[in-house]
């Protein structure tokens, strides 16, 4: 073979390979059996720097607009994103929290060092009638998580009390007294925090024991029925979550077990900028946030093995980003802006645990205001909705709906010599049978085309197009600024027969919905 027959065969091969490379996502829109539950698009409160102080809760008598002392212009945001519950009050803070501290009149009550944020002053005026009037006003599940760590399990067993019990008791005339005649019925408890970590320090083995010892003190009251989280395991701690399903009385000590993921694009001592970064950066970022693939295949392997009849959720109550803080701030207090990247990141790990419902029953994004990859950021009496809040308004559909099995073929988005896949997405269907569809083209350069075979339906009409993406990888929405981030209408699609063509944008996030 000549020089010049090798270059024809060669250009044949590499068309033939480009030609079944092109993306395209199989539905199966008549296999759908799992619900997506609108918990996993819950999110994280912790006493941590500005999330509740100045982020919620201002107090009555401040100049905001305010309802009870809680911010009027975070409720309303965050009811318009779809707020299904809040995890409250921490975080290692929660190890360290004595709710008694919290509660009766303000001026009364004691303060305390936030030895694990910034060494601040916490004064206890928001407390647990403070938080579940702020989870009141956005018409949201409560998420408590119990101190565990430095705590006593009589302090655990009379805060449930407290909070849900309407028989005659001290606890249930305490609760009366401060003003709150009729229990509030929290069903969802957390059974410490981190213990392996700012929570006790603890091994696997004593604290499954703890937890054990916690969970029998917990108690049902009325027609409440405690769902109880277990500490779970930092990332890929494999044993951890062997000993606690092992040892550890699944579905009957506790109903679900949390797992801990945080993507950081370098490393703990020198996380980079959430701003300042290049398409290396970005790039890391997104190959990083997707090794929550691995974590959920293989902490769900370990689960099925203990719990083959499905009755323990996995939890992800801490999960996103985490960036050096924003320079001139209070390096505790963990405040860092918000771009693109961050809401390709919150769409990529929202596919991911919609992939994994089986299992996955309840997510926690870290945190919901001023912190970490925050929904909104206030300053004074401003506020503003991050990209990440828009991802979350966008994912909306997916709440509650019947999770449509898909089968992706992506073409690689690549850097250097690393490759990850171009394309992440979900697809479902809700109670009224409309299909939507959401996609990510992770490729911040390059228009992925994306065709959408509709198998055991017909694909319908398209009804409506949503897209996020900016002008940058790192653009983001500022105070007095227009927004540069949030969902505009999106219309490049095209429906024939069974199938639907997606133009996606370099950087982008689309929702089709069908009818």
């Amino acid at each position: 073979m000549n020089l010049k027959q090798f270059t024809l065969v060669l250009f044949a091969a590499l068309t033939t390979i480009s030609v079944f490379a092109q993306n395209k996502i199989i539905i199966n829109a008549d296999l759908g059996k799992e619900k997506i539950d609108k918990h996993i698009y819950g999110h994280f409160s912790e006493h941590l720097g500005n999330c509740i102080y100045g982020g919620y809760w201002v107090s009555e008598e401040s100049d905001i607009p305010n309802t009870n002392g809680i911010r009027n212009d975070v409720v309303d945001a965050l009811k318009e994103m779809g707020i299904p519950n809040l995890r409250w009050p921490g975080g290692c803070f929660a190890d360290e929290y004595h709710w008694k501290d919290g509660i009766g009149p303000r001026e009364e009550r004691p303060t305390m060092i936030n030895t694990h944020w910034g060494g601040v002053t916490e004064d206890n005026s928001f407390g647990t009638h403070e938080f579940l009037e702020l989870c009141r006003q956005l018409d949201c599940e409560p998420v408590i998580c119990g101190n565990l760590g430095s705590g006593t399990v009589q302090e655990m067993s009379q805060w449930v009390e407290y909070i849900n019990s309407d028989n005659i008791s001290p606890m249930t005339d305490l609760r009366k007294a401060n003003g709150q005649e009729e229990p509030w019925g929290v069903r969802y408890w957390g059974l410490g925090n981190e213990n392996w970590g700012c929570g006790g320090d603890m091994t696997a083995q004593f604290y499954t024991d703890q937890m054990r010892r916690y969970s029998v003190y917990t108690k049902n009251y009325g027609e409440n029925r405690l769902y109880k989280i277990a500490g779970g395991p930092n990332a890929a701690d494999y044993n951890w979550m062997e000993t606690l399903m092992k040892n550890g009385n699944p579905g009957r000590s506790f109903q679900g077990v949390s797992l801990h993921f945080y993507t950081i694009t370098h490393n703990w001592r020198n996380k980079g900028s959430a701003t300042q970064f290049d398409e290396k950066e970005y790039f890391t970022t997104m190959r990083k946030t997707l090794f929550m693939d691995e974590l959920l295949n293989n902490h769900i392997a370990i689960m099925d093995k203990y719990d083959p009849r499905n009755r323990v959720g996995l939890i992800v109550d801490e999960w996103g980003n985490w960036f050096d803080v924003e320079p001139g701030t209070n390096p505790g207090f963990l405040y860092q802006q918000n771009t693109l990247r961050d809401a390709m990141v919150a769409a990529v790990n929202l596919d991911l645990f919609n992939k994994y419902c089986r299992r996955v029953k309840m997510a926690n994004i870290a945190q919901t205001v001023n912190v970490l990859q925050a929904m909104i950021l206030t300053k004074d009496d401003q506020m503003v909705k991050t990209p990440s809040f828009y991802a979350f308004k966008m994912y909306k559909v997916h709440h509650d709906a019947t999770l449509l099995p898909s089968d992706i073929i992506s073409e690689e988005y690549s850097y250097e010599r690393e490759s990850i896949p171009a394309l992440s997405a979900t697809a479902s269907k809700d109670d009224s049978g409309k299909i939507h569809i959401t996609i990510s083209n992770l490729d911040p350069e390059k228009t992925q085309e994306v065709v959408c075979e509709i198998r055991g339906s017909e694909a319908g009409k398209f009804l409506k197009g949503e897209i996020i993406t900016a002008e940058k990888i790192n653009s983001y929405n500022d105070f007095g600024k227009e927004e540069e981030v949030n969902i505009q209408s999106f219309e490049d699609v095209e429906i024939e027969g069974n199938s639907v063509k997606i133009n996606m944008p370099a950087k982008s996030i689309v929702m089709v919905e069908l009818e």
